[in-house]
């Protein structure tokens, strides 16, 4: 792991009277994957909307690694499309290049959108309707669509939800060797504490409005209960 890509510091958010946390201060290093964890309701949803710039924190602030235009891939909790949903898995991936429609990409982009599918082992299924496909393999579909940029940053929201075992762990393992071999930074955001013990190197723990961070192997089930 590198130098730090992300660092906020004395960070605090209040909806009004309501306070979600206060003075947290963490740092996410260049190259590591990192879990965040804590009960509904601790201030994950919300602390992930900074980062992604929706969201302005009532004080402190959230610094980033050289320019500070960082660029961030995001994975949504896994949501079912109809089957007759129009677009191929091709087409999906391709609605996040570059924000461009399909018929104007370069030759370097759709060189880039193909190793993006094969990364992400969809490219036999390229032409397959997103619809048509098993919801592991939508997953990835997002997962591509989110990295078909080069984000410096990956956030995966509770991605792995709704999802059985062996496919979830399908797709966080193919995260993990994104980042082991790629130096991808990632925050996963998840319920899943074993899930997070196994394939993160950092936890980061909401909890009663304040943050403790640790070795991912330091994670037990007690730590958070909703």
């Amino acid at each position: 792991m590198g130098q730090p890509l992300i660092q906020a510091a004395d960070l605090s958010q209040a909806f009004g009277d309501r306070t979600i946390f206060s003075h947290i201060n963490f740092t996410i290093p260049r190259g590591a994957m990192v879990s965040l964890v804590g009960a509904n309701g601790s201030g994950k949803t919300t602390l992930t909307r900074i980062l992604l710039d929706i969201l302005k924190p009532t004080s402190g602030q959230v610094t980033t690694a050289g320019d500070g235009h960082l660029q961030v891939g995001y994975v949504p909790q896994f949501r079912n499309l109809d089957r007759d949903y129009p677009l191929s898995v091709r087409s999906f991936v391709q609605l996040n290049q570059l924000g461009r429609p399909w018929p104007w990409h370069t030759a370097a982009e759709k060189q880039a959108l193909n190793h993006v599918l094969t990364e992400t082992n969809l490219l036999k299924l390229a032409a397959t309707p997103l619809g048509m496909t098993s919801g592991g393999e939508k997953q990835r579909a997002y997962l591509a669509q989110a990295l078909v940029n080069q984000p410096d940053l990956l956030i995966l929201d509770e991605p792995t939800a709704s999802l059985d075992v062996a496919v979830k762990h399908e797709l966080i393992g193919l995260v993990r060797q994104l980042n082991q071999t790629n130096g991808l930074t990632v925050l996963f955001v998840t319920h899943d504490l074993p899930l997070a013990k196994e394939f993160t190197d950092q936890y980061l723990l909401l909890q009663n409005g304040r943050m403790s961070t640790g070795s991912a192997q330091a994670i037990t089930d007690d730590m958070i209960s909703d």
